[in-house]
């Protein structure tokens, strides 16, 4: 099986920073990615929002360097969550476990790691890229 999902979008809040009782770092936050399409004559927008989590360094680089609005390419899998409310309800949610997080400039459009190294987006992805 495949599960790879790779998207660019901006901040809709401030990430949240929390950490598991072993100390790995924790950081959640969420990213609206947009999609344009024609329809008839008329230009439509739509928008999908999208909860992610990320572990260890990367999440405290996240949690220190990012805020709402900040533009990021997000490399991860797709995960759902199940739970039970205290009422009975059963719960379930899907989010993006990333792997890498990239921060982008809003005004070139080219993501840029902490250290302030330019790195391009990728084109496409293939069935024979390594993983």
């Amino acid at each position: 099986m495949f599960n790879k999902i790779i998207l660019i979008g901006n901040l809709t809040r401030d990430p949240e920073i929390r950490y598991t009782p072993q100390g790995t770092s924790v950081c959640n936050f969420g990213i609206a990615v947009n999609r344009r399409y024609k329809q008839g004559d008329a230009l439509k927008e739509e928008v999908t929002f999208i909860n992610v989590v990320v572990f260890g360094k990367q999440a405290d680089t996240c949690g220190q360097y990012l805020n709402k609005g900040s533009s990021v390419l997000v490399e991860g899998r797709l995960q759902e969550r199940r739970w039970e409310t205290e009422d009975g309800q059963k719960r379930s949610k899907y989010e993006v476990v990333a792997q890498t997080v990239r921060f982008l400039s809003k005004k070139s459009g080219v993501a840029s790691s902490p250290e302030g190294e330019d790195i391009a987006p990728p084109d496409e992805t293939t069935d024979l890229e390594p993983f």
